[in-house]
């Protein structure tokens, strides 16, 4: 069960990511494509597929190492944090139909929740102390501090829209502790239910 999962993650990641090089109006183009790693949304699920390619290869060889298995809690966290922020966030302010549409439909809720049954339920290879569940908090930071640079303190070309919104009547400093919070509380999810 665990390697279909892995394998499923893998492969509907990249047909996922490689429609966004697709246009509107058809056609395909490099700049959408590039455009898209803009979202933590593809950053999230790209980190998820490939931690997932290595746990498939590496599992076939008969083991995975604590590193990757935490990288793969770490890539499970972050998917988790676009879930909910789309359940949460986006959902309410953009509509539900608008994020569950199309690849949305994987990218937003099916790969979020391939990915936490495959880490949490099936790969209980090591436990996952209270310490190493804040892992799951960096790239929310990292990501957070990119977009912050990118929509608050950039401008001209460089300057990317606030697509997520959080930047709203200025209130960046608010979503950031939000996001950075929900990190925490995702984390502390994750942490539980790989105590069940």
């Amino acid at each position: 069960m665990d390697t279909i999962l892995n394998l499923l993650i893998v492969l509907l990641t990249a047909v996922s990511f490689l429609f966004c090089f697709r246009k509107k109006e058809g056609g395909w183009s490099i700049q959408n494509g590039r455009r898209a790693l803009r979202f933590f949304t593809i950053l999230s699920n790209l980190f998820s597929a490939l931690a997932s390619l290595a746990a498939l290869f590496l599992l076939q060889k008969g083991s995975l190492p604590y590193g990757i298995w935490l990288i793969k809690y770490v890539a499970t966290a972050s998917v988790t944090v676009t879930f909910l922020t789309v359940m949460v966030f986006l959902g309410p302010t953009l509509g539900y139909k608008s994020q569950l549409e199309g690849w949305s439909l994987y990218l937003h809720l099916l790969g979020p929740l391939f990915a936490v049954v495959s880490f949490c339920f099936l790969e209980r290879f090591y436990t996952l102390s209270f310490p190493a569940s804040l892992w799951g908090i960096v790239p929310v930071l990292l990501y957070g501090a990119l977009y912050l640079k990118k929509v608050v303190y950039t401008s001209g070309e460089a300057q990317w829209d606030d697509f997520y919104g959080f930047n709203k009547n200025g209130a960046w400093k608010k979503s950031f502790s939000a996001m950075v919070v929900g990190a925490f509380l995702i984390c502390m999810l994750l942490f539980l239910l790989c105590k069940i």
